[in-house]
């Protein structure tokens, strides 16, 4: 099985998400089945359909948390090295175009957030950032097919 990195809070996210569908979700959605069940004829019954899709909808995703959790690997940020950039790094990157400084977190794919200043070390990005020290330059093949050029400012 892949190991998939993930920071701690991902992970409490993800068992947060989990322990949500698990106690209040299902249990919500097995009354509103008996509850439609009540109603009379299931065929027509669309407060029914909807319930039974919903439930459907909630074990897979149960399913899947559960797939996630199994593969995960927690990376605490705390103890990384700060002379390069590896998976839960915080960096300031320069954009050579533009002049523009951005700040990024270094995180799984699964709390990638690029509004929050979180992209997956997967991301075109994040791949050509890992292993970099301050100073070195980046360049991003961007979707499109066109080329941005960053430098690496500090690790934070």
């Amino acid at each position: 099985m892949e190991r998939i990195p993930v920071t701690p809070e991902g992970y409490q996210a993800i068992r947060r998400e989990l322990e949500k569908l698990k106690r209040v979700e299902r249990p919500e959605n097995i009354r509103a089945i008996e509850e439609a069940r009540s109603h009379g004829d299931l065929s027509e019954n669309a407060e029914y359909a909807a319930a039974k899709d919903r439930q459907s909808f909630i074990e897979g995703r149960i399913g899947e948390l559960e797939y996630k959790l199994a593969s995960l690997q927690v990376i605490d940020p705390v103890d990384l090295p700060k002379d390069r950039v590896v998976f839960g790094s915080r960096v300031l990157l320069g954009n050579l175009e533009t002049g523009e400084d951005v700040k990024y977190q270094l995180v799984g794919p699964d709390e990638s957030d690029v509004g929050n200043g979180r992209i997956s070390v997967a991301s075109p990005l994040g791949r050509a950032m890992l292993g970099r020290k301050p100073g070195d330059e980046l360049i991003v093949e961007v979707p499109g097919g066109g080329k941005r050029t960053y430098e690496l400012i500090d690790i934070l």
